[in-house]
């Protein structure tokens, strides 16, 4: 398998775990972020298809082929020992670290291409991924407070949200 369709395959495969995880979820907040960011992952999916023969990958031996069959092929449903179900922010966390791991896989990829075309692909790839990570921190940031801040007045003066 070449790094492209690893590519491609880490896309196809984040995009069928929001897909499921938005199944699970439905009927509530969390079915419509996953449904979003599966729309996502099918437009890069198909970018990566688009580019594939502009795409100009001269590593092809990099080690990276022989340790990782895929990112996401190996993955279950997210669950905890506990609870059965997972509560929204487990999962807004889960999902930021397939979209951090998915930044770094593409920004190794950018650092080691040598066309122009290749880096403009991977290089925008990595922007609409970080901008997931972006979004799936506020969420995190948001869900959590709730958990984590206590307002009272003797706690002094607190940044709005």
């Amino acid at each position: 398998m070449e790094l492209l369709d690893l590519a491609l395959s880490m896309e196809n495969d984040l995009e069928a775990f929001y897909r499921k995880q938005a199944e699970l979820n439905e009927g509530n907040s969390l079915q419509k972020v996953f449904l979003i960011l599966a729309g996502e992952e099918e437009n890069h999916a198909a970018i990566l298809r688009s580019y594939k023969k502009d795409i100009v990958l001269p590593f092809k031996d990099s080690n990276i082929l022989t340790n990782v069959k895929s990112i996401f092929k190996e993955m279950t449903d997210f669950k905890m020992e506990i609870k059965h179900i997972p509560n929204q922010l487990d999962i807004y966390r889960m999902a930021l670290e397939k979209e951090e791991e998915s930044v770094k896989f593409y920004q190794d990829l950018l650092d080691k291409a040598s066309e122009e075309q290749s880096k403009k692909v991977f290089g925008y790839l990595i922007k609409q991924e970080d901008t997931h990570c972006i979004i799936l921190e506020e969420l995190v940031k948001m869900t959590s407070r709730p958990e984590e801040w206590v307002e009272s007045a003797e706690f002094g003066l607190r940044e709005e949200y």
